[in-house]
């Protein structure tokens, strides 16, 4: 298998990070922090720090130079961090040593790697997003048609009382929708810029440092923090959770898509289902199944994303290795959830003959809450339930539909506490208020 399978030519189509995958490579975080070189070296030029003729030098030639990443290999291993390696590479590559000696001036190496960084996960959020619209569209053209379509609601994997399908795709979407929701200020207050020099200090930048750091977040489109944040991963980690909370929210779906397509219940039909190697008959529930170990391996990431957000004074390597390890996973782990979350709610269909066998099944004890209230009309509340739950009782026993009990002992009260269509309750209103929401949204 290989290292990861985002990246794997065996399974990278299981698990589809599609273009955000290309975001996290070696030429692509190369071309990021050349464009970072780039955008510090014309800054400088336009107020004097270094000469403009070079300024416009090192612009010209980090837009295009190309650089192996192998050439960069043995002093990144040695120093720790590809910066180092790149900007000998870059000089190198120049060819114009008077211009190429102020190429990386004052910056340090984390200045680049940030900012760099934040260019990508920039691009990754734009595709992400572009993904999680779509599969909204789909879920609220779902829960828009099935708004009134009765099936059973579980609590604790048993029946519980009616709701409808429509309610409980709004349940899968409402939390996407509240995600996209928070992307604009994500991308105002997260995407930053980085440069603070050695120590955070900017010492090497002189008084103009500030502005000049405003200088750089203008052009390249990035927010000026207005101070250091080398030490301080909270932009990091406020990206990651939310990718991580994208991923849990699909996940959500698929831990429920997973046991409604089961055997025995069948609520739901998927768009594709996977083959078994042995078993003709199985059809097993792939798409949902990637959603829930994409949401099971997230939440693990995150914990060790939290733990290397405590890193010791200015600079910490053992912090920084460690968010390299886990942020590229949660990134395309969120990028592959919401491709194949998007696929999944374009082809699921739900089957309402068997959500209705579900509802009739069960000796109509799906509908107990319902008849316990209505017997408040002419019993006290406590009761009513004390009522209701003999009757449960009797009902299991005898396999006597619970309907027929309450018609023999309580013929007052309306047939309609047993029809499912009549005992939705605002299921339909949520399906139809999420729907209108996201078409307000997107």
């Amino acid at each position: 298998m290989a290292g990861s399978v985002f990246d794997s030519a065996l399974y990278g189509r299981l698990f589809p990070a599609g273009d955000v995958g290309r975001l996290f490579t070696d030429s692509a975080e190369i071309r990021a922090m050349l464009l970072v070189e780039g955008a510090l070296a014309k800054a400088q030029g336009a107020r004097g720090i270094i000469p403009a003729d070079s300024a416009k030098a090192i612009q010209r030639a980090a837009m295009e130079v190309l650089i192996d990443p192998a050439a960069m290999a043995g002093a990144t291993a040695t120093n720790g961090v590809s910066v180092p390696a790149l900007v000998t590479e870059f000089r190198k590559a120049m060819a114009a040593p008077e211009h190429a000696q102020f190429a990386h001036w004052g910056a340090t190496s984390q200045d680049i790697s940030d900012s760099g960084l934040m260019l990508r996960l920039r691009q990754g959020l734009a595709l992400i997003e572009t993904d999680l619209r779509a599969t909204l569209d789909a879920l609220a053209t779902l829960a828009e048609a099935h708004a009134r379509l009765p099936m059973p609601a579980r609590t604790y994997g048993q029946h519980a009382t009616p709701t409808s399908f429509g309610a409980v795709v709004a349940g899968w979407g409402n939390p996407l929708l509240g995600l996209l929701g928070e992307l604009d200020g994500l991308r105002r207050d997260c995407l930053l810029v980085s440069l603070s020099g050695a120590a955070g200090t900017a010492g090497a930048l002189g008084p103009e440092a500030p502005a000049l750091r405003a200088d750089i977040a203008a052009a390249l489109n990035l927010a000026d923090p207005g101070r250091s944040w080398h030490a301080d991963r909270t932009p990091i980690l406020r990206i990651a959770d939310w990718c991580v909370r994208v991923t849990l929210a699909l996940g959500k779906l698929g831990e429920d898509a997973t046991e409604l397509v089961m055997t025995g219940i069948g609520e739901i039909a998927l768009g594709g289902a996977g083959a078994s190697s042995t078993m003709p008959q199985k059809q097993n529930p792939v798409a949902p199944s990637v959603l829930v170990a994409l949401g099971r391996q997230a939440s693990g990431l995150m914990a060790t994303l939290h733990g290397a957000a405590m890193p010791r004074h200015q600079r910490d390597g053992a912090s920084w290795f460690a968010e390299w390890l886990c942020l590229p996973q949660i990134v395309l782990g969120a990028a592959a959830a919401v491709s194949t979350g998007k696929a999944l709610a374009q082809g699921t269909t739900p089957a309402p003959q068997a959500m209705a066998r579900a509802l009739s099944e069960g000796l109509d004890m799906i509908h107990a809450e319902a008849m316990s209230f209505a017997l408040t009309d002419h019993l006290p509340r406590p009761e009513a339930q004390a009522a209701v739950k003999a009757l449960c009782r009797e009902a299991l026993d005898t396999q006597t539909p619970l309907s027929a009990l309450v018609a023999r002992d309580f013929p007052q009260i309306d047939a309609a506490v047993f029809d499912p269509s009549r005992q939705l309750g605002q299921a339909p209103q949520e399906a139809t208020a999420f729907a209108a929401a996201v078409r307000a949204l997107i």
